[in-house]
């Protein structure tokens, strides 16, 4: 008869011999949320005596970064101010939508223009122009300009003439003065700069010289009358303050002879941005025989270079983030081969690949965010106080950072934009993550048995 045991005391054959279950051991919360490979990564990052020289690496590291994350800052930021300054000088002089006529002859009914491009949206005001160019001379020196004939009353409504000038009134140009020989002259506004080439002042006497004058029996005769100069302008920009001058829309009509025709109307916008999508509408308004022109148009050249130079700073200071990932490949190799038994343990105890290489991943990211992050918050502390940096560094040194007869600003432009900082934020990360992915395979592909051979 066989002996039936109990089922409570029956032992499992599969069971026999196990070692009794282990305990699971209390994690922080933190780990159990992201798991091991975030605990031990940043533990890895904790100097022993043995590897402060891996540390050293790890610091060297953070502050390339740093200094490659700020410098992109600042140079983007004085890019962007230099871009915008540049804008505003050349908005201040020139307005935003210009409209010319094909007829060779000259636009008329221009008053009737101006009330249908008034009716466009984003058209904050019109006003008509005329524009040509002539030869102003003195008794010893002698300048070729554009002049620009405006009515003075509305040209402070399309451009900022009126907020440059620095002597006189462009709204002199409307009245007329009794000379030396009890002769009117007829008022003329120039350029400070183009004021110091022909020597003149205030009140002073210039000959404007057409090259389109009367034809004689002796050949093309040029005509010439004399003005006196009623204003003086600072533009900022030298091409304006050496090649413009500005007389009355009338006394320009009777100088070229034009009748009650004009060159052009030129429109001020209430949003620049928006010049594309008026010049259009203005166009479709007009219909043929016009032609509508923006403020980007024309100065197409000059903002291309300007943006490729910009891109071209981006792409040169990059390469010094790049600098410091290579000090990331190489601060995490070394990290591989001091950890291999640890490694080997890891893999021992079941980690995957997977995990091993997260372990160095985020070891290598934490690098490359502290750096980051650093390096934005010192470039946007310095891009944002440039100008009193450089006024202290002027004051320190005696010397000037920006010499305002050459470059015609009187500081350093500094412009920080929003999409500028998140865009090198995120060059810097996209970075300090490909850094790290060589590193974290190898180690991911260590064998246990090897790292533990020589052990």
């Amino acid at each position: 008869m066989t002996d039936v045991i109990p089922s409570e005391n029956r032992i499992d054959p599969q069971s026999a011999g196990a070692p009794p279950p282990v305990p699971e051991i209390e994690r922080p919360g933190f780990v159990r949320s992201f798991g091991y490979e975030l605990f031990i990564g940043l533990r890895y990052l904790k100097s022993k005596r043995k590897s402060a020289f891996i540390s050293l690496i790890t610091v060297i590291s953070i502050v390339g970064i740093t200094v490659g994350v700020m410098a992109l800052i600042i140079v983007l930021a004085v890019m962007s101010g230099f871009e915008e300054d540049l804008k505003t000088k050349i908005l201040g002089t020139n307005s935003h939508v210009v409209v010319v006529t094909l007829d060779k002859k000259g636009m008329v009914n221009y008053p009737q223009i101006v009330s249908r491009i008034q009716e466009e949206d984003h058209v904050a005001a019109a006003t008509p122009f005329i524009l040509s160019q002539v030869m102003l001379t003195t008794r010893d020196n002698v300048a070729g300009v554009v002049l620009r004939g405006v009515l003075p009353a509305e040209e402070g409504n399309v451009t900022d003439i009126t907020k440059n000038m620095v002597e006189g009134n462009i709204l002199d140009l409307e009245t007329r003065a009794t000379g030396p020989n009890e002769t009117e002259t007829r008022g003329i506004v120039i350029g400070r700069e183009l004021a110091g080439m022909l020597g003149v002042f205030l009140n002073d006497p210039v000959n404007v010289v057409s090259p389109l004058g009367r034809i004689t029996p002796l050949g093309m005769v040029p005509k010439m009358t004399q003005f006196r100069v009623v204003g003086i302008f600072d533009a900022g920009l030298y091409e304006y303050d050496t090649g413009l001058a500005y007389i009355s829309l009338q006394e320009a009509q009777r100088f070229f002879d034009l009748g009650d025709r004009v060159t052009g109307i030129e429109v001020k916008l209430d949003d620049i941005y928006a010049a594309n999508t008026a010049r259009e509408a203005i166009q479709k308004n007009l219909g043929q025989g016009y032609w509508a022109k923006d403020w980007m148009q024309m100065n197409r050249n000059l903002l291309s270079a300007l943006k490729l130079e910009k891109i071209v700073m981006f792409i040169i200071l990059s390469l010094i983030i790049l600098v410091a990932a290579l000090n990331i490949i190489s601060t995490l190799t070394m990290v591989v081969m001091e950890k291999g038994k640890e490694i080997a343990i890891l893999k021992s105890m079941g980690a995957r690949r997977q995990s091993i290489m997260r372990i160095f991943m985020v070891e290598g990211m934490v690098i490359g965010l502290v750096g980051t992050a650093l390096g934005c918050a010192l470039g946007l502390l310095v891009a944002l106080n440039l100008e009193s940096i450089v006024a202290l560094l002027e004051q320190l040194f005696q010397f000037k950072v920006i010499d305002s007869s050459v470059y015609y600003i009187d500081k350093l432009p500094s412009n920080v934009e929003s999409p500028d900082v998140v865009l090198v934020a995120s060059i810097s990360c996209l970075i300090s993550l490909l850094s790290t992915l060589y590193p974290s395979y190898k180690a991911s592909k260590l064998a246990p048995v090897e790292a533990l051979r020589y052990e």
